[in-house]
């Protein structure tokens, strides 16, 4: 899967150990990275339905972002990147088996 990121600085936190370390420490920066490496190998996001970490749609958004849990409450929050993003025949619902690109916009707590 192709990946992007929403900004410069989390791309380098997220590609770069010893900024990742510094930014999350070292459990958390080790887990985005394990989170990462799982995307890339995905072919489409349905992929990751089968792997740890829970990947599921944040409800509490309506623009397909999707998050995978990390730890203490954190989580990877991601977007699909698709021009258009696919939707299912009601035009409302994520097509998971048809992303095939995402944009990172975040490791946040969304209780905070």
């Amino acid at each position: 899967m192709l990946i992007t990121f929403r900004t410069e600085r989390l791309e380098k936190a997220c590609n770069t150990r010893v900024r990742a370390v510094r930014e999350w420490g070292e459990r958390r920066a080790r887990l985005i990275g394990r989170r990462l490496d799982d995307l890339r190998a995905a072919v489409t996001l349905a992929d990751m339905r089968f792997l740890p970490g829970d990947c599921h749609e944040y409800k509490h958004r309506k623009d397909y972002t999707v998050t995978l849990d990390l730890d203490s409450g954190k989580r990877l929050f991601f977007r699909p990147a698709n021009d258009p993003v696919p939707t299912l025949a009601d035009g409302v619902s994520l097509d998971w088996a048809h992303v095939t690109a995402i944009e990172i916009i975040g490791v946040e707590d969304p209780h905070d």
